[in-house]
């Protein structure tokens, strides 16, 4: 219609009347309330600064109404126009700030097994070479449950860890790490879900 217009020189009732389509539907412009959907992404992106706007689609397909229906049925292209058009995709990392600020303050686990924190430290050996280690530990007894240690640990690692750790002393509820990229990736972010285990990233200014 545009092209028959615009190259043609056709008024829209003419262009209209030779493509048989009703002005009525040339005009007309669908209506959608998009104002919870958007501040809900905000939401999620605010505690997920290093999340995509596919990231935010998955985190947005798995959440559920009380009836078990999903909340939010919209596919990726809605999304990424959301996503652009409330200029997500231009976040960056705040500063740290020298003043301290109130946090949420975290209940202190009562019995094991209740929270574990996960965190990476890394050196060098005697060639200069870099290693990595990833700590898991209890919350509550502070008993280290797996050190894993190699040159790269991928998030695929961090999960097999994590699986293990499930296999020989059953599942936690919660998991304290950082916003760290093996965290953050999608195989571990799967494995959590699949699992039913919530990650609390501790850089965040509330829980999550």
């Amino acid at each position: 219609m545009r092209v028959a217009r615009g190259e043609g020189k056709l008024s829209e009732r003419r262009a209209c009347g030779l493509a048989g389509i009703a002005r009525g539907s040339v005009r007309y412009e669908r209506q959608r309330d998009d104002r919870a959907l958007r501040a809900r992404m905000k939401d999620l992106a605010a505690k997920r600064p290093r999340f995509g706007y596919r990231r935010l689609h998955v985190l947005l397909w798995r959440e559920k109404k009380e009836d078990g229906t999903m909340r939010w049925q919209v596919n990726h292209k809605r999304v990424y126009r959301l996503y652009r058009e409330e200029g997500l995709a231009m976040r960056r990392k705040a500063k740290k700030r020298l003043r301290s600020e109130a946090r949420t303050p975290l209940d202190l686990p009562t019995p094991a097994n209740q929270v574990w924190t996960m965190d990476f430290t890394h050196d060098s050996m005697a060639n200069g070479r870099k290693f990595h280690t990833l700590n898991l530990m209890d919350g509550y007894s502070r008993e280290a449950l797996a050190i894993e240690v190699d040159t790269s640990l991928p998030g695929a690692r961090v999960a097999g860890v994590l699986e293990r750790r499930k296999q020989e002393r059953g599942m936690t509820a919660k998991i304290m790490v950082d916003n760290g990229p093996e965290f953050l990736s999608r195989v571990v972010d799967q494995w959590a879900y699949e699992n039913g285990v919530e990650f609390l990233f501790n850089d965040s200014p509330s829980v999550v």
